[in-house]
């Protein structure tokens, strides 16, 4: 285990350091951007090992593995966030352990989160997941409401009990005028986030970058970076 420690903290300095250097480059101060470390197919163990190390938030995006890990984990300092998407008949569960949702995407799930919010006497944090890929749908290929949605279910979310609008995530597409272009693609997100905050002015928070592209999300203004791989390691393939 001391060796998966050791690890875990030589790869947490070199993402820090990213993180450090990239903010520098952008005349931001260090402390405006906040690292969750995506833990999705590791085990609680390393949860832990993280939580030694001072890593604060984590993030899972599949209830079935979350849902365990966190019971397990449930005596460390951590928030945990849901960045999968999310059907309607995880909600409970997941309100049992999240404090933030980053993939609230349509109506039905912003009243499926509120009622079981209520319920367990939990105010959930919510950020609305932008599909900057979306097409006549209005929905992304990963999950995420058009930039047009926007408006309407941060109101919903605003005004719903047990909820807190605390702001925007998304995905570099994969597809679209996107594609490729992360750093126009974080860009692009901000301007949503300004538009945004005039009418939510706390709603400031907005989720950002992966292993791959963190620099250009904190070049853009990301305030949360959500790092996987280059912290944990490659992923094992799942059976």
């Amino acid at each position: 285990m001391t060796d998966r420690k050791d690890e875990l903290a030589a790869n947490l300095a070199k993402v820090e350091q990213r993180i450090t250097d990239a903010c520098a480059s952008a005349g931001r101060a260090r402390d405006e951007v906040t690292l969750i470390v995506v833990t999705k197919t590791y085990p609680a163990s390393d949860v832990r090992l993280l939580s030694e190390l001072g890593v604060r938030h984590v993030a899972e995006n599949r209830d079935q593995d979350a849902a365990p890990k966190a019971a397990a984990c449930a005596d460390l300092p951590l928030a945990w966030h849901f960045v999968g998407q999310l059907q309607t008949n995880k909600v409970r569960s997941v309100v049992g352990y999240a404090d933030v949702v980053q993939s609230v995407d349509r109506s039905r799930l912003v009243t499926a989160l509120s009622k079981e919010a209520v319920k367990a006497g939990r105010e959930i944090g919510c950020l609305i997941q932008v599909a900057l890929d979306a097409g006549v749908s209005g929905r992304g290929e990963r999950g995420g409401v058009a930039p047009g949605g926007i408006e309407e279910l941060a109101d919903l979310v605003a005004g719903s009990p047990g909820l807190r609008l605390d702001g925007l995530m998304t995905v570099a597409p994969l597809t679209g005028e996107y594609a490729g272009r992360q750093r126009a693609a974080f860009e692009r997100l901000m301007d949503l986030s300004t538009d945004l905050r005039r009418a939510h002015p706390a709603a400031n928070m907005v989720s950002a970058g992966m292993s791959a592209d963190l620099e250009e999300a904190v070049a853009a203004g990301a305030t949360h970076v959500r790092v996987g791989t280059a912290v944990l390691g490659v992923r094992p393939r799942l059976g």
